[in-house]
């Protein structure tokens, strides 16, 4: 006859509710059918000089080279990385025209706890010129905001 191995791992015990816990009320029901809900979200966009947008996310901004994305040896896209944000950025083969207008009816809104008036001195001091300085929106956030290269137009919230 065949005997059962114990493992060795110790018993679970009761999940015991702290007291934060126990004052919290319960989370009501989810509305069903239950909505979209996002952990991130990342843009792509298409560039005309990929090498140029690059360095402008890296040296204007402060974003980080990520992944690249090669074809027949030739760069055609590269993520750029910001925390837990990117951006994809890829080389327009211009199939649709060189004088295709890019970022046009588009803003990105991005929020940060760092000092966005210190990112947004940065950028000056790089020799890139702001949309609207740093300052108060209608709402009650601080903000400013900057077009990239290609026309793609960003705004930086500070929480």
């Amino acid at each position: 006859m065949a005997t059962k191995k114990r493992s060795k791992r110790p018993a679970r015990t009761k999940r015991v509710p702290t007291k934060r816990a126990a004052r919290r009320p319960p989370r009501p029901a989810r509305q069903q059918p239950e909505s979209l809900r996002l952990r991130s979200m990342a843009a792509s966009f298409t560039v005309n000089d990929l090498p140029k947008s690059v360095a402008w996310y890296r040296d204007v901004l402060g974003f980080t080279p990520g992944e690249r994305w090669e074809t027949n040896g030739g760069l055609r896209g590269l993520q750029m990385k910001a925390g837990a944000c990117d951006i994809m950025l890829g080389q327009d083969d211009f199939a649709k025209g060189r004088d295709r207008r890019k970022g046009e009816g588009f803003r990105l809104w991005v929020a940060t706890a760092q000092d966005i008036s210190a990112i947004a001195a940065q950028v000056k001091a790089k020799g890139w010129p702001l949309d609207r300085e740093p300052s108060e929106t209608p709402w009650g956030d601080w903000a400013f905001a900057v077009t990239d290269p290609d026309g793609f137009k960003i705004t930086f919230i500070q929480e």
